[in-house]
């Protein structure tokens, strides 16, 4: 917990550096494929998804310590090869997780918020989900495990293997030559993005290719089939702690709806899409027929509105960065409250960007939230010790934030006016 948050203390930082940068050159040179709320929304996903992972909130099933412990025949030492190996074991566990996510009903929901923007950029890479809380990665490093793989080389892999798959979310690299036949590239990530019928399904690699190639799994990007992105349900919001779990609540009220007792059972375990005929009857859902013509989510936003979100984004992430910084001194139970206030930031800020006519009554909430621990401790969470002064700083933004976040929400018809 505390030394993956040290990591990424390192990590974030970078990530944000490397998205702004694609921004910016986007808008050089004349391609700027980085909405500014597109960004915010995936970058709010991946600050709930890191707080997720550094609390610990998951359970896992089986872990490849155990495994280890249980079918390891060998006892290897941590070299360099071993290392490559774990890379290559992880990789292919990797290919297999990830195409198990996209084939049936329940796993799509651990991983729809990853596909949910309309764009595609660098920022979607972190869109990862929050609602994966039973973890089955460890099943597929079985091989791994038998082979006598240490725990620790797995340990220290793991990241940078996740690390890895950060670059090729661009559409500002075209193809990469012989590279295309070994890793994954933007290329080949593009269409595994896309909705197009000719893409849909395809490309489940994460660091190497042939894995696809060997499974039946590729598929070439075509010049004369512009990718288009996102799901075939759109989401439209920008609330990725609602897209996390838009999937389920689905799946959960297809199960009550259908008078077919098999139904709801078999319907958590099918092919993604598939539902009782009774329910997609009454009950059908939105889904996209022509991909070439569809309506983008896209709410209006003022300059304002926009300066004003990406702003709570920066705090956001300033308070994140000192979570993980202080993650000991913090300690149990006071990080899972910290935790709290983290996702209800994001929860209000994104429910503004989504024009919810309620969003100022999240913003109260999540004020009224930190006001208590300020007021019954007399701190937030050691932070004025930590820089003194910064408490005052800190419940001036909470009042600012709530005072903004009052006047956008009534405003909002003179903006959508404005239009």
């Amino acid at each position: 917990m505390e030394s993956y948050g040290k990591i990424l203390l390192i990590a974030m930082p970078a990530f944000f550096v490397l998205v702004l940068f694609e921004k910016f050159w986007g808008v050089w040179k004349g391609n700027d494929t980085v909405p500014v709320n597109d960004m915010i929304s995936s970058l709010s996903s991946g600050i709930t998804n890191v707080t997720k992972d550094v609390l610990g909130l998951s359970i896992v099933i089986i872990s490849y310590d155990w495994l280890f412990s249980k079918f390891a025949i060998f006892q290897i030492e941590a070299t360099w090869v071993v290392y490559v190996i774990a890379f290559f074991a992880l990789d292919f566990a990797g290919y297999w997780t990830h195409r198990i996510a996209h084939e049936y009903n329940l796993f799509w929901n651990n991983h729809i918020i990853h596909h949910s923007s309309e764009e595609f950029n660098l920022a979607c890479a972190l869109r990862q989900s929050i609602s994966s809380i039973v973890k089955i990665f460890a099943v597929f490093l079985i091989p791994a495990a038998f082979f006598g793989v240490p725990p620790q080389v797995i340990a220290i892999v793991a990241p940078l293997h996740l690390f890895a798959q950060f670059w090729y979310h661009t559409r500002h690299i075209g193809k990469m030559g012989f590279l295309e036949k070994i890793i994954v590239t933007p290329s080949h990530h593009r269409v595994h993005h896309a909705i197009n019928p000719e893409y849909l399904d395809k490309n489940y690699g994460q660091i190497f290719i042939f894995w696809d190639r060997w499974f039946g799994t590729y598929q070439e990007e075509q010049d004369d089939i512009p990718a288009v992105y996102g799901v075939t349900r759109p989401v439209r919001t920008w609330n990725p702690i609602k897209i996390n779990f838009m999937h389920l609540w689905l799946l959960i009220k297809d199960a009550w709806r259908t008078k077919n007792w098999a139904d709801k059972f078999k319907i958590w375990f099918m092919p993604l899409g598939w539902r009782p005929e009774d329910v997609a009857e009454k009950y059908p859902v939105n889904k996209i027929s022509d991909v070439y013509n569809f309506e983008k989510y896209n709410p209006f936003l003022s300059k304002g509105m926009l300066v004003w979100s990406f702003a709570q984004l920066i705090v956001l992430l300033l308070l994140l960065s000192y979570l993980f910084g202080n993650i000991s001194s913090i300690g149990a139970p006071d990080i899972f409250f910290y935790g709290g206030f983290v996702f209800l930031t994001v929860f209000a800020y994104t429910e503004l960007m989504d024009r919810n006519p309620n969003a100022w009554a999240w913003e109260l909430l999540k004020s009224a939230y930190a006001f208590y621990f300020i007021f019954t401790t007399g701190d937030w969470f050691g932070l004025n010790q930590f820089l003194p002064g910064s408490l005052y700083v800190f419940a001036a933004y909470l009042v600012v934030s709530s005072l903004f976040s009052i006047w956008f929400s009534f405003k909002k018809e003179s903006l959508q006016l404005a239009n």
